[in-house]
């Protein structure tokens, strides 16, 4: 997905529902949060957000834009609505989203994760493409290892799942420093 395609997405969903702000939970909340994403970033072909004021309404983002309905038949890329518990993330995570307003929103606004609590919710999910998607952000240095442990002790998981986590992070660094591009991302 590409920049111009989530804000499209940000555009329609408030046109279905009425509704002004939006929060972007999912992996192509990087397209908010970071300048220029690396392409492996955005493999993905859904956005996963939900109105700000109104969980409630995700179901007619799901039905409207979502996978398999005319828009997404028409466009290739589709809207999943979700709600606030989709994604386990930080405490605090509310002060650090990344607004996302543009003409091409509509005015609308999107609140998109910052990248450090969308990599820390990727690890908690933990499925190979949230891995994918992580050794990318450390690779390019979007994420630091030692940044990713110290805001661990955040998220609202037992101690043993983050014992768990912690030796992910330390895996995928460990990983992503053979994977790190040549270049600096700019």
């Amino acid at each position: 997905m590409q920049r111009h395609e989530l804000e499209h997405l940000i555009r329609a969903a408030g046109a279905i529902t009425d509704e002004y702000e939006f929060v972007v939970v999912g992996s192509q909340s990087v397209l908010g949060s970071v300048d220029r994403p690396p392409a492996d970033c955005l493999l993905s072909t859904e956005a996963d957000l939900y109105p700000l004021n109104a969980e409630d309404k995700a179901d007619l983002i799901d039905f409207n834009i979502g996978e398999g309905s005319p828009f997404h038949d028409t466009h290739g890329y589709y809207a999943q609505g979700v709600d606030s518990r989709t994604a386990v993330l930080p405490s605090g995570w509310r002060t650090r989203l990344v607004r996302l307003q543009t003409e091409s929103t509509g005015g609308r606004v999107a609140y998109c994760l910052d990248v450090l609590d969308l990599f820390l919710s990727k690890c908690v999910a933990n499925r190979e493409k949230d891995r994918v998607f992580n050794r990318t952000l450390l690779a390019h240095g979007l994420v630091r290892e030692a940044e990713a442990l110290a805001r661990l002790h955040e998220l609202p998981i037992s101690e043993v799942v983050r014992a768990d986590i912690a030796m992910l992070i330390r895996r995928l660094a460990r990983d992503s420093s053979a994977e790190a591009p040549s270049t600096p991302p700019g």
